[in-house]
């Protein structure tokens, strides 16, 4: 996502620049065609233009807010991952313990199960942020979509998945290769190794309970992050709303047209309507698109979630409460954008 204060205009303006490019093409065409062939019936009476611009400007709104919601929810799911992470791994550093073992272990042996857990709780957090990152038929893959995705390093691609060997031991590594849905699996290897270390009298009975309740808690954050990512923005509003926008900025020159020509008689007034008609044209398509790219917080582009630099965070803050050390680097915003992702 963009960390820094807004967009400049030329940000914005060179994100938008070939449809300004067409706006002025085909704005100028109701212009010349009135003004320099005399086809004076192409005059639109500014009325039912405005009715139209209204409905679409309510349509826009109720898309854009469904979008933002989209977007707000997917952060919000993840701010659950953060909080839930957190008390799962002072439940493991606390819980994990002699006092009800059946053969007890030095605190040696102890802390290396409790690096185990978290380490697997990493490796979840990692599986997570490239599974959601795969590409799915309604997001945007234009080419500069994809060259961004190559600058920001979120494309998705199975050798990723490497990224887990150095939290996993090399059967649990295989083990979730050989799965479909990878940081599901992780979560269902955490359920076995705790009931192991219950069976063991490691973790005390009710202290299990308690470490499974989160576990199923990430289980619900995973699922709700999985229906955002799978199940789009419904195609039917997605859809009727592009049209309308579309319709409604063909028609836009001639109502314009036929307002400079009213209030300047004539003459050089009817060319003011090709700038107006571009800025117009240019606000409505700009809302058009941010309610566009507001719908998939996952994809991997500008205006997503950093859902990889949230779970980088997550990694350093539960890591140092088993006093590590050896912590990755959170990665500084990159580019002209400051984009964090």
């Amino acid at each position: 996502m963009q960390a820094g204060r807004r967009y400049t205009f030329f940000q914005t303006a060179n994100w938008t620049r070939k449809y300004i490019f067409w706006f002025v093409v085909v704005d100028s065409i109701p212009v010349v065609l009135y003004q320099v062939f005399q086809v004076e019936w192409l005059r639109i009476p500014w009325q039912p233009l405005s009715l139209i611009g209204i409905a679409v400007a309510f349509y826009l709104g109720f898309k854009n807010n469904s979008s933002y919601e989209r977007t707000w929810e997917a952060r919000k799911i993840w701010g659950g991952i953060v909080n839930t992470s957190r008390a799962f791994t002072v439940m493991v550093r606390e819980y994990i313990n002699n006092e009800a073992a059946v053969e007890r272990q030095d605190e040696t042996a102890l802390q290396e199960l409790r690096r185990q857990v978290v380490h697997r709780h990493v490796a979840w957090l990692r599986a997570m942020t490239i599974e959601l990152r795969k590409y799915q038929p309604w997001e945007h893959n234009a080419s500069n979509d994809k060259v961004g995705r190559k600058i920001l390093g979120t494309e998705y691609r199975p050798e990723r998945f490497d990224e887990l060997k150095p939290y996993l031991s090399a059967e649990d590594h295989a083990y979730v290769l050989a799965k479909g849905n990878r940081s599901s699996h992780l979560l269902s290897l955490q359920t076995r190794q705790l009931m192991v270390l219950r069976q063991q009298g490691l973790i005390e009975h009710f202290r299990h309970l308690q470490l499974q309740t989160q576990i199923t808690e990430m289980y619900t954050l995973q699922g709700k992050s999985e229906r955002i990512k799978n199940f789009p923005f419904p195609r039917q509003y997605a859809t009727i709303n592009y049209f309308f926008v579309v319709l409604f900025l063909i028609l836009l020159p001639f109502g314009m047209v036929d307002v400079f020509t009213e209030h300047g008689g004539g003459g050089w007034w009817v060319w003011l309507a090709i700038p107006f008609s571009v800025v117009s044209s240019w606000v409505f398509w700009m809302m058009e698109m941010i309610g566009e790219y507001s719908e998939n917080p996952f994809e991997g582009l500008y205006n997503d979630v950093p859902i990889t630099d949230i779970a980088i965070s997550i990694e350093i803050d539960i890591r140092q409460m088993l006093e590590e050390t050896d912590l990755p680097q959170r990665t500084p915003p990159m580019g002209d954008l400051k984009v964090v992702v």
